[in-house]
C-alpha cells in the first residue's frame, strides 16, 4: 500500500472512530470496532496532515475477525482517542506477536495465515509501510527483539518438533543462525537487563524448565524443574526474579533466577476443576504488583503483592466487564493503564483499568498483541514491550 493510500485510510479512520476512557466510558456492547472504515470524504486537509509529532500512542494489532492484522493505534494522553488504523498484510489468521525498535523505526508482528505458514511482517513506523512480509521456516510464535534493534529472535511455534530458536536479521527476514535446546518453543522475552529467556511446550521433561540464552555466546542454560510445563512468564526489570505460569496449577511459581531457588503462590479460593494454563501474566512497571489472568471461563485477573518477590500475597480479585476469561495483559511505560486482552482471536474488546486503583477504565478493539510506541520531536523516543516486564532498575529505549 502507496504511503497517500495510507494518509487516505488515517483521514477516515479519525473522522469516524474515537473510543475513549474516563467520564465518556463506551460499553462494552457499544464499543466501536477496532479498525472502523467509512465512504466519508478524505479531502480534509486538518486531517489529512496529521501525524503524531510527539506523544505516547498504543500500537495493538487487532485480532477480531474483521479486522485481523491491522495495527489500531491509540492515543494514551487523549484518552486512548483511536487516531488511525493501518492496513498492514492479507491472510492474517492468528496473531502471535509484536516486537519494535526506537533504534531503527521499525514494528514487527508474527503471524500464521490461514493455511498454517508462520509469518513475519517488518513496518516502517514513520510511514506505515510494509518492507518485508516473509516465511519464516518452520514456523513462528511470540518473538523477541535485540535492544539495538538488528536481530529477531523468533520461537519455531509450541505446536512443532523442531528443536531450536531463530535468530533473524531484523532488516531483511533471513534466518542468520540456529539455537538448538529444546522443542516446540513459544514465548521469547528479551527483558530490559537481558539475557533472552525462553519457554517450551514440550512434553519430554524439557518444558518444565525456563531457559536464558547469552545473546553474545548463544550458550544455553536454565532454570526448573518447575511443576509442570510452563506458560507465560515475566522478568523483572533487573532479571532477579521471574514470575510463571504453570500448566495445571491454580496460582503462580516464582523464580529467583541467580539461586534457582522456586516458589509457589498458590491461589486458595478459584474456580472449581482443572485450571489448565493461566494465561497472561506481568509485572506492574514499579514491581509492585504482579497481574496474573484466570482460567478462560473466569472473568477475573488476580493481583498479588510481590513486596517480598518470593513470597508473593493476594492482594486483589479484579472482575472484567466481558464476563469471560482474558489471554493476555501488559502496561504502558510509566504505569498508569493495564490492558487486559480477552480471549485469543476474540471478538471481544480488549479492558483498560487503572494500574494503580484497579478500576476499569474503558475498552478499546480487541487486541493481545500491543505495544507502547512514543515520539518526541518526530522521532520515536522509546518503545514499551507486549509483555509486562519490570521497570525498576533502569530505563530501555529498545
Amino acid at each position: 500500500m502507496t504511503a497517500k493510500q495510507h494518509r487516505i485510510r488515517f483521514a477516515c479512520a479519525v473522522a469516524v472512530a474515537t473510543v475513549t476512557i474516563g467520564p465518556a466510558v463506551r460499553s462494552a456492547a457499544a464499543a466501536p470496532p477496532a479498525a472502523s472504515t467509512s465512504s466519508t470524504s478524505t479531502e480534509s486537509p486538518v486531517l489529512a496532515a496529521y501525524e503524531p509529532r510527539t506523544g505516547r500512542f498504543l500500537y495493538a494489532v487487532n485480532q477480531a475477525a474483521a479486522t485481523r492484522g491491522s495495527i489500531s493505534v491509540y492515543d494514551t494522553g487523549a484518552g486512548h482517542r483511536l487516531v488511525k488504523t493501518i492496513e498492514t498484510v492479507r491472510d492474517v489468521d492468528d496473531v502471535k506477536g509484536v516486537v519494535a525498535s526506537a533504534a531503527t523505526g521499525r514494528l514487527y508482528v508474527a503471524y500464521r495465515t490461514g493455511s498454517g505458514v508462520g509469518m513475519i511482517y517488518c513496518l516502517n513506523i514513520y510511514d506505515d509501510a510494509v518492507l518485508w512480509n516473509r516465511a519464516i521456516d518452520p514456523d513462528i510464535d511470540r518473538l523477541a527483539i535485540h535492544p539495538d534493534g538488528q536481530l529477531l529472535y523468533v520461537p519455531t511455534w509450541e505446536g512443532s518438533s523442531a528443536d531450536f530458536l531463530n535468530v533473524v536479521d531484523a532488516s531483511t527476514g533471513d534466518i542468520v543462525r540456529k539455537v538448538h535446546f529444546s522443542n516446540r518453543l513459544h514465548d521469547t522475552l528479551f527483558p530490559l537487563s537481558g539475557p533472552l529467556f525462553q519457554e517450551t511446550k514440550a512434553e519430554d521433561g524439557s518444558g518444565k524448565y525456563l531457559y536464558l540464552i547469552d545473546p553474545q555466546s548463544y550458550t544455553v542454560s536454565r532454570v526448573g524443574p518447575y511443576a509442570g510445563i510452563l506458560g507465560p512468564y515475566a522478568v523483572d526489570g533487573m532479571s532477579r526474579y521471574v514470575v510463571n505460569n504453570v500448566i495445571g496449577l491454580w496460582g503462580m511459581q516464582v523464580a529467583e533466577l541467580k539461586s534457582g531457588r522456586i516458589v509457589t503462590a498458590s491461589l486458595a479460593e478459584h474456580p472449581p476443576g482443572e485450571p489448565g494454563l493461566l494465561h497472561g501474566i506481568g509485572w506492574t512497571p514499579d514491581e509492585r504488583e504482579v497481574w496474573q489472568s484466570s482460567s478462560a471461563d473466569d472473568p477475573h485477573i488476580y493481583v498479588w503483592s510481590m513486596r517480598d518477590p518470593m513470597a508473593p500475597v493476594l492482594a486483589e480479585r479484579v472482575s472484567m466487564k466481558s464476563r469471560r476469561g482474558a489471554h493476555w495483559l501488559t502496561f504502558d511505560i510509566e504505569g498508569n493503564y493495564a490492558y487486559v486482552a480477552p480471549n485469543k482471536s476474540s471478538d471481544d474488546a480488549t479492558e483498560i483499568f487503572d494500574a494503580h486503583t484497579h478500576k476499569s477504565l474503558g475498552l478499546i478493539g480487541s487486541s493481545e498483541d500491543m505495544i507502547e510506541i512514543d515520539f518526541a520531536d518526530g522521532k520515536v523516543s522509546r518503545v514499551g514491550d507486549q509483555y509486562g516486564v519490570g521497570r525498576v532498575g533502569r530505563t530501555s529505549t529498545n
